[in-house]
């Protein structure tokens, strides 16, 4: 099936993977709809972007070996499910998307010679230099056996900026400038209700891959007219806008295991309440 224009527009030169399209599928819409989906629903989803069919199906089965799907079948139907790590994954990424989490100010320090890349992309923590690592405070830490020291600013703060060069915000500025450029445009905008759910499903792809890559620094250390900031509210307002006609249109096309998924639930409503 051929994208609308609306939607060719929003995906032009975006790289948008069938496995990595599929998780937003499953973490916007299905997990909070009781978590099941219908392959034919999310084949269906994923063709109003250009992703075919075969491509679908090639994607869920290196999803299921790769730990990230768990299928189910009825009768002659197959139905997939996100696994636990993929969930836990979805909801950490959650507690960004629809919330409005604070920076406290405080900042972690760790030492730790052998820490993992991987941990420390994770916690999206810099390299300040050795073995030392910094990110700000958020509450959890990092699965280390290293020092670890919760700093708290009390003198110099005029030189806060100068924590921002561990982290390379200019790719992260880009970032958020493309969700601009590409959704910024939708703002009052009509669309029809397939577009609204396919154009908030990218609009939530494309902006938690870079949000996931954000340090979240205190707005004291960022530059000025940093995009994050308009980036963040574009978000939140257009979510919001484009939810009514998106879910009405997710009641109508799309099936977990008990019949078609309910257009709101409690889980849906507390993440629009969140936005508020």
């Amino acid at each position: 099936m051929t994208p609308t224009p609306l939607i060719q527009r929003l995906t032009a030169d975006l790289p948008v993977t069938a496995g990595s399209f599929i998780v937003t599928v499953y973490g916007d819409v299905v997990v909070p709809r009781g978590e099941v989906l219908w392959i034919g629903s999310l084949i269906a989803i994923c063709a109003r972007i250009g992703i075919s069919e075969n491509l679908v199906r090639t994607a869920v089965s290196r999803l299921v070996a790769g730990g990230r799907l768990e299928g189910e079948r009825s009768g002659r139907r197959s139905f997939y499910r996100l696994a636990p790590a993929a969930r836990a994954e979805f909801a950490q990424a959650a507690r960004l998307l629809y919330a409005r989490p604070h920076a406290s100010g405080d900042w972690l320090v760790v030492l730790d010679p052998d820490l993992p890349e991987d941990l420390a992309r994770r916690h999206r923590m810099a390299r300040m230099g050795g073995d030392l690592w910094i990110c700000p405070a958020r509450g959890d830490l990092p699965a280390t056996d290293g020092l670890a020291l919760r700093a708290v600013p009390v003198g110099g703060l005029d030189r806060l900026p100068d924590l921002a060069r561990f982290w390379d915000l200019a790719a992260l500025a880009r970032g958020y400038q493309t969700v601009l450029d590409r959704f910024g445009p939708l703002v009052g905008a009509t669309l029809s209700p397939e577009d609204a759910l396919i154009a908030r499903l990218l609009l939530v792809h494309l902006y938690r891959g870079v949000l996931l890559r954000d340090p979240g620094l205190p707005p004291e250390a960022l530059p000025p007219d940093w995009p994050g900031t308009e980036a963040q509210a574009l978000f939140r307002s257009l979510y919001a806008a484009l939810t009514p006609l998106a879910e009405g249109h997710v009641a109508r096309v799309m099936e977990g295991e008990d019949g078609p998924l309910p257009q709101a639930t409690p889980r849906t409503e507390a993440r629009l309440k969140a936005l508020a």
